[in-house]
């Protein structure tokens, strides 16, 4: 008997009763207690009846709830994916809102009085949640114009930014516009906003520049606040409404649950009323109703709250949480499957959103890897259309072309084929192969720079094809070879010039391998053997020379490939073609490969035959000029002793007739005198003396003896300034004296020149200049300058000036300026002036050693420098720089 009720009280449990059947068990039970319990318990009755109507009321309560709470999530998923995701339609939250106000329409009707007024306030937390999306709906369409114009206006920013004068502030614009950009793509306002007033805050002096960065910020701003309005909304409006809709669902259930415990209570109260009637009969009502209401809440009421609890702990987020009841056949398990569904529903849509944003960042990642890849390039990187259209190109690529930016390139450049192709067939066969194999590697041809040269670049592209087959873009990278095949270019013509010059050379020159064969013969050497260059490779020079019966080793070449160094230059000889003996310097050095072994010995053979000869020559017309060099000298110097004792003579020749004057005038007044006298001494011998007459003779011997000493006294002076000259220029010592008075009396000694020519002389100097050197050569070179003025400044006669100027350059040196206002000398007269035995006047006389001599008195015996400055019809200008005391060394020279 246990054992039977056993297996049905299990069999009960594992049965998967309707709510319909066990509602209706339970239902007849009841009727079975009443109509058991007679016409007593029909007050009781019925009002057990209304109680079990209240009952199915607040469980049908329950499910109008849960299914509020639903639409509501469908709601709050929409609104979310409406604001989050700008690519969203706001159709589905209009759709989701709607079906929520039908099902509050219907709720409604079903509900008490009460409830009624909770569902009312629900519909009016509705149209305030539709009102918050229809804000954030123009929000965003406000968003998304505003968003359409940036674009433009970074554009338009970007280029007044480059065209700015103010390098450290277009520096400082870039770096903010990226800030801006950054902040943008990564959603984040607060940051762009900030980022745009910094941009405002700089410093800007160009009017189109400041009112660029004006528009460009606000309009950033303008996005980040209409981002920030649309979290508001998001947050104040559509969040604290859903949770208020949540919160009445919450208090609707509450109260039915309240309700259902009053029912519970008075359903107690009316049993207990009864109990009196029927005791039997009521107690088994009793106990057979609490066991149908205890099986009741075991198989609807606590499945549907473990539903509603696993409903709302995913509404909240976790989804992993299981569903209940899903295994039951009946509404319950319908119910607790839908339920599954919707939270597998809900994982993957978040799961989905998760993967989208995700997969929206790789791309941006990407996006901006390939965009720096782009922009970072050295090569030129372009995408153009099949008909010619330059769609894109990177900053190298403007750079190769000459453009500053791709921009500039893109606008200036129309149909390639035409303005960038050289020959426009390079095009044609670049497009013949893009059809044909999909691909270009290393395409090479020719473009025009933006300045009108032409470049060559090397092309390597890909078609890309749309889905129907059809290209529609290339792209490709390109290199600029133009350096790389000028140097191709340029070996090429150098080793075409190094084979000619080879060839042209009038040496030997020979490549020979490590086997001691030929590799490379010029024509000169191929002559040599009677041989063209060309039958010469591969073969050894035994081979060349046993044709013509010689010989020649090939010890030399071992010796380079034993020692591996160079020989240097050695002499042989050996036999031609023709059978003359010829002599060579010669000349053999290795030429090693890149593992460091001898590939090739190199040698260069000069012939020295004439050399030979030429040398014998030389040193035989060496010894000829040799010679005549020593007579040279020898004739040198007798003509300087002569020309030096000629401007002794001249000078004395000077002197003489300088002297002359005063003796002649000394001469012609003693004579008068000695008249005088004789007369007197006749006067006083007749005794005739008068006092007139003694007076007239005391008054002339006066006037004699004046004149007598004063012409005596100038032929002494002359004397002795000759005396001390001559002594001065036989004199080879150094002494000191002062040079204004040397040269006061080596002018003295010149004036008796003077009276022949026409030709005044000046001397300036200033006093006390004292001098250790040598007083004879120094009037020697004086007397020279001098009478090299007389005879070649003032030709024909002509009246001039000379100036001696003599004066302290600084504590040890002095300066003579020899001046004169003649005829000047040519530039080619001035170029020679100094050379020995260069004259103008040789038919006159002249030597050509006047002013060579000066040159080599100042330089070697004193010590000093002279210059001349002179110019045709300007004169002629000489200065001398003399140190005071004279160096020992030249002295003795």
């Amino acid at each position: 008997m246990q054992s039977r009720f056993g297996a049905l009280v299990q069999r009960m449990r594992s049965s998967s009763l309707s709510i319909g059947q066990i509602t209706f068990g339970g239902f007849l039970l009841v009727l079975s207690i009443i109509a058991i319990t007679s016409v007593a318990n029909v007050v009781a009755t019925r009002h057990l009846d209304n109680t079990f109507a209240e009952l199915q009321r607040l469980d049908k309560v329950g499910d109008l709830a849960e299914e509020i709470d639903r639409r509501m999530n469908e709601l709050r998923l929409a609104a979310r994916d409406y604001v989050t995701d700008p690519g969203a339609q706001s159709g589905q939250v209009w759709g989701a809102a709607s079906s929520l106000n039908e099902v509050l329409k219907k709720t409604r009707i079903e509900l008490a009085p009460e409830q009624q007024e909770m569902i009312d306030g629900v519909t009016t937390r509705l149209e305030a949640y539709r009102s918050g999306i229809a804000r954030v709906s123009d929000l965003i369409a406000s968003r998304a114009q505003l968003i359409e114009t940036l674009p433009r206006l970074r554009e338009k920013l970007e280029a007044v930014t480059e065209q700015a004068a103010d390098q450290l502030a277009s520096k400082t614009l870039f770096r903010a516009q990226s800030d801006v950009a950054a902040a943008l793509l990564g959603h984040d306002p607060a940051a762009a906003e900030q980022s745009a007033e910094k941009m405002r805050a700089i410093r800007i002096g160009t009017p189109a520049v400041r009112d660029a960065v004006e528009a460009y910020a606000d309009a950033v701003i303008a996005i980040s606040l209409r981002e920030r309005q649309i979290a508001d909304i998001d947050r104040d409006v559509l969040g604290t409404e859903g949770r208020l809709i949540g919160r009445v669902t919450k208090l609707l259930r509450e109260l039915s649950a309240q309700r259902e415990q009053v029912l519970s209570r008075d359903f107690a109260r009316t049993l207990a009323e009864t109990k009196w009637q029927s005791i039997v009969f009521g107690s088994a009502g009793i106990i057979i109703g609490l066991l149908a209401a205890m099986f009741v809440v075991r198989r609807t009421i606590r499945p549907l709250k473990a539903i509603a609890r696993a409903i709302r702990r995913v509404a909240g987020g976790e989804k992993e949480t299981s569903i209940p009841a899903t295994h039951v056949d009946n509404e319950i398990g319908d119910i607790a499957r839908a339920a599954e569904v919707f939270r597998r529903t809900l994982a993957e849509a978040d799961s989905a959103r998760e993967a989208a944003v995700r997969a929206l960042s790789e791309q941006r990642l990407a996006e901006e890897s390939y965009r720096k890849l782009f922009e970072g390039s050295v090569d030129g990187i372009y995408v153009t259309t099949p008909a010619g259209q330059l769609l894109d190109a990177n900053p190298a690529l403007a750079r190769i072309m000459g453009y500053d930016t791709s921009e500039d390139l893109i606008r200036d450049i129309g149909d390639i084929a035409q303005t960038i192709y050289i020959d426009p067939k390079a095009r044609v066969e670049y497009q013949l192969r893009m059809e044909r194999e999909g691909t270009v590697r290393e395409f090479e041809y020719q473009v025009r720079h933006r300045d009108g040269s032409i470049l060559w670049l090397s092309d390597s592209a890909t078609a890309v094809r749309d889905e129907n087959g059809l290209i529609v873009r290339y792209e490709g990278v390109v290199r600029d070879i133009t350096d790389q095949r000028r140097a191709e270019e340029a070996i090429a013509e150098g080793r075409r010039v190094l084979q000619l010059v080879v060839d042209t050379v009038p040496a030997v020159i020979n490549v020979k391998n490590a086997d001691l064969r030929y590799v490379l013969m010029n024509r000169y050497m191929a002559g040599i053997f009677g041989i063209e260059p060309a039958d010469a490779i591969g073969r050894t020079t035994s081979d060349l020379m046993s044709r013509y019966g010689a010989a020649k080793t090939d010890e030399n070449d071992k010796r380079v490939l034993e020692s591996g160094k160079e020989l240097g230059f050695y002499e042989e000889e050996y036999e031609d073609s023709s059978g003359a003996m010829r002599q060579w310097l010669v000349n053999k050095l290795p030429i090693r490969g890149a593992d460091g072994r001898i590939e090739n010995i190199v040698t260069v053979a000069l012939d020295i035959a004439d050399r030979k000869r030429n040398e014998q020559e030389m040193r035989q017309a060496k010894d000829a000029a040799e010679a005549a060099l020593r007579n040279l000298r020898e004739t040198q110097n007798s003509l300087i002793e002569a020309e030096k004792l000629a401007a002794l003579g001249r000078l004395v020749a000077g002197v003489a007739h300088e002297v002359n004057n005063p003796v002649g005038i000394s001469l012609t007044v003693a004579s008068s005198l000695e008249r005088k006298i004789a007369v007197f001494a006749e006067e006083v011998e007749r005794g005739e003396l008068r006092r007139s007459s003694l007076n007239d003779f005391v008054a002339t011997n006066r006037d004699a003896a004046s004149q007598l000493v004063a012409n005596l006294n100038r032929a002494a002076e002359l004397v002795q300034s000759f005396k001390q000259v001559a002594a001065d220029r036989n004199y080879s010592d150094k002494r000191i004296f002062d040079l204004g008075e040397l040269t006061e009396q080596v002018v003295m000694s010149l004036r008796p020149g003077l009276r022949k020519q026409n030709v005044t002389l000046t001397v300036d100097c200033e006093p006390n200049l004292m001098m250790n050197s040598y007083p004879g050569p120094y009037g020697q070179v004086l007397t020279n300058l001098f009478l090299n003025s007389l005879a070649h400044a003032f030709p024909d006669g002509e009246g001039g000036a000379v100036d001696i100027n003599v004066r302290e350059v600084n504590q040890d040196n002095v300066e003579i300026l020899f001046s004169d206002n003649g005829c000047g000398m040519s530039p080619d007269v001035r170029r020679k002036a100094f050379d020995p035995f260069f004259t103008t006047r040789r038919d006159q006389g002249g030597t050509g050693l006047g002013l060579h001599i000066v040159y080599n008195i100042v330089t070697n015996r004193l010590g000093g420098r002279l210059d001349l400055d002179s110019g045709s019809g300007e004169g002629t200008r000489i200065r001398i720089v003399l140190p005071r005391i004279a160096p020992m060394e030249l002295a003795a020279e």
